[in-house]
C-alpha cells in the first residue's frame, strides 16, 4: 500500500503545480527537497486525508515538512491500515 500512496502523494504535488520531475521516496516534502510551504503541506494533508480517511494533527502538519516523500506515505499507510482494522 505504501507504494500506491507514494504514486498519490506524488500525483497530489504535480496537482498543486510543483514540478515532480525528480521527486521519488528519498525527496523532501519541505525546502531541501520539493519545498512545500506550509500551506501547501496542510493542502497535501487535506488531500490524503479525503482519499485514505486519515487524519494528521497541526503539529504533526509541521513535522510533515521534514519528512521525505517515502517516509509520509509510509505513515499515511501506516494509519490507513489502523482505521480499516
Amino acid at each position: 500500500m505504501s507504494a500506491e500512496v507514494r504514486q498519490f502523494v506524488i500525483n497530489a504535488i504535480a496537482a498543486m503545480n510543483y514540478p515532480i520531475d525528480d521527486v521519488d521516496a528519498d525527496t523532501p516534502l519541505g525546502s531541501a527537497g520539493v519545498d512545500l510551504e506550509s500551506l501547501a503541506v496542510a493542502e497535501l494533508a487535506v488531500r490524503v486525508e479525503d482519499a485514505y480517511g486519515v487524519t494528521f494533527t497541526d503539529e504533526e502538519s509541521e513535522q510533515m515538512a521534514a519528512m521525505t516523500v517515502g517516509e509520509f506515505a509510509e505513515a499515511v499507510a501506516q494509519r490507513a491500515e489502523l482505521a480499516s482494522a
